[in-house]
């Protein structure tokens, strides 16, 4: 334990080396960071300090964040978020993090556990997707084997109302899911012919529309985000 603490400390260090960026807009604010740092943003995180209005909700909106360049191992990020995560909520929580391939895995366990997987997982899925912010790798949480048992739901789910869509040839409008679960359906539909999908909506939730193509060849590109 004390030697991977040690490894650790060299990646918290290049973390937490944070420059401030204020402007406008978001996208000022990121483009300013960029001429800085000199880095595209997909080489940086970055974090919102605060956003206001001044003069009574009149113009002159501003936003701060800080911003700092990504490292090449991002499980350290990860690791750091995760540490202070739970300094912040004293959750009786353990995980592991495993980097393979291009991935990072983040597998929890504790006597809160269930917490995390409260309303379908929503605190889980929420972490994931910040995790994913901060990381320019791909990041997966888990706990329970929570994702494989809603994998199958949701592939269950999306055979049920695809088999609809084939026998009536109307459309079916899904209700509001995160990125994980809409890739999901995505995947699901799109497998089988005659069908496809889109995410409609703008932000962290969209819906899923679901409907029937003349053939294979005129399926769109599905948007899978």
């Amino acid at each position: 334990m004390e030697k991977e603490e040690r490894n650790n400390q060299p990646r918290q260090s290049q973390v937490i080396e944070k420059q401030e960026f204020k402007g406008r807009s978001l996208e000022d604010v990121l483009s300013l960071a960029e001429h800085v740092l000199k880095v595209p943003r997909d080489q940086f995180n970055y974090e919102i300090v605060t956003e206001k209005t001044k003069l009574f909700g009149l113009k002159n909106k501003e936003i701060v964040i800080r911003a700092w360049l990504k490292t090449e191992d991002e499980s350290g990020a990860v690791e750091v978020f995760l540490r202070n995560l739970m300094k912040v909520f004293p959750l009786e929580l353990t995980y592991q993090v495993k980097k393979r391939d291009q991935m990072i895995y983040v597998v929890f366990d504790g006597e809160d556990r269930k917490l995390l997987l409260k309303n379908d997982g929503a605190l889980l899925l929420a972490i994931q997707h910040i995790l994913n912010k901060i990381s320019s790798q791909k990041v997966q949480a888990d706990c329970e084997f929570f994702r494989r048992r809603k994998e199958k739901q949701l592939k269950e789910y999306a055979l049920q109302v695809a088999q609809k869509v084939k026998e009536t040839g109307q459309e079916e409008i899904l209700d509001f899911m995160n990125p994980y679960e809409r890739r999901i359906i995505h995947i699901a539909v799109n497998q089988l012919p005659g069908l496809t999908t889109e995410s409609l909506g703008e932000g962290f939730l969209k819906k899923v529309r679901v409907f029937p193509v003349a053939s294979d060849s005129q399926k769109k590109q599905v948007s899978q985000d």
